[in-house]
């Protein structure tokens, strides 16, 4: 079972806030952000992102990118399939939370052409995926697999 010593990479993050991997590595620059490259590649503990997180611009810029996935959704800028809108709210604690996130970011990397946001704070999980309909319900079914696993 994964807990907080589990790790991020830059692309993970990206993925997981909807920010680029440049803006990352702006953050980086000015010392916003906080990561080791112990192989050449940004890693990111799960105490680091949750700091990171907590940030008020970041909190602010999170949430412009969450409404902005699903009012982009709601406005129905792709009708040519069908498409899902799922919010997930999961009370669960910091090491639950990195679990959950682990789950997605996984999942994410598996399938192509949904957006996925991801935040915890203070107790709360929030999972967001747009996108075509099946591949969304081919991870919830898998997380919902996952979560009765879990327990």
């Amino acid at each position: 079972m994964e807990n907080m010593d589990r790790t991020y990479s830059l692309n993970e993050l990206a993925m997981m806030t909807g920010f680029t991997t440049r803006t990352l590595r702006t953050y980086l620059d000015k010392g916003l952000l906080h990561g080791e490259k112990p192989s050449g590649v940004w890693q990111f503990t799960a105490e680091e992102v949750d700091r990171f997180f907590q940030e008020p611009f970041v909190q602010e810029g999170l949430r412009i990118k969450r409404n902005s996935a699903v009012f982009d959704h709601l406005a129905g800028r792709d009708l040519e399939q069908e498409r899902s809108c799922v919010i997930l709210d999961i009370p669960a604690t910091a090491i639950r939370g990195a679990q959950i996130s682990a789950f997605f970011c996984q999942r994410m990397k598996e399938v192509s052409g949904l957006n996925f946001s991801y935040l915890w704070n203070r107790g709360l999980c929030r999972v967001i995926l747009t996108g075509n309909a099946e591949p969304i319900a081919q991870i919830m079914r898998a997380y919902e697999e996952w979560k009765r696993d879990e327990e």
